[in-house]
């Protein structure tokens, strides 16, 4: 998939002319918060996950915590493997830098954690690693076709300045 293919079906919301493509790449929280001017907590990162006896799955995550096994496994009943780069490809259609909840497969799910609730606004990628769209965390939720607001972060512990 491609930015194109992200705003043609960001364009079901009329949104496709709101995706921003930067000349900096995006393709980490620190290099998306930089080029756009934010705190990293409102880069939305997209994680693509196996989840055993559910499948593929993208959650998306405030960009100052990680997951954690424990609240992941009270959730889906199972502790998260990410996937490789090769796998995000395959099964996602966005290579990693651009994985993004928008123009998924339909059987791959979302799921937004709580630590997006917090913000007005929040930025996810669409398709590339240097694209990205500013959304309320209820139009993420629909956009991405969300099957629900999940607790599955703790805080970054930040060592030696990044997370």
């Amino acid at each position: 998939m491609s930015t194109e293919d992200v705003r043609a079906y960001l364009n079901n919301w009329n949104r496709g002319p709101d995706v921003v493509e930067l000349d900096a790449s995006t393709a980490t929280v620190e290099l998306a918060a930089n080029a756009l001017g934010v705190i990293p907590a409102r880069i939305a990162k997209s994680i693509a996950l196996k989840i055993a006896g559910k499948g593929i799955a993208v959650i998306v995550v405030a960009g100052d915590v990680k997951l954690d096994n424990k609240k992941f496994r009270g959730v889906f009943s199972t502790k998260p493997r990410m996937l490789s780069s090769e796998e995000a490809l395959e099964f996602t259609g966005h290579a990693v830098g651009g994985v993004c909840p928008f123009a998924l497969p339909p059987e791959v799910e979302v799921y937004l954690d709580k630590s997006l609730e917090r913000f007005q606004t929040i930025f996810p990628a669409c398709g590339s690693s240097n694209s990205m769209i500013e959304l309320t965390p209820p139009e993420l939720e629909e956009y991405s076709k969300s099957k629900g607001w999940v607790d599955v972060c703790a805080e970054a512990k930040i060592k030696n300045g990044t997370d």
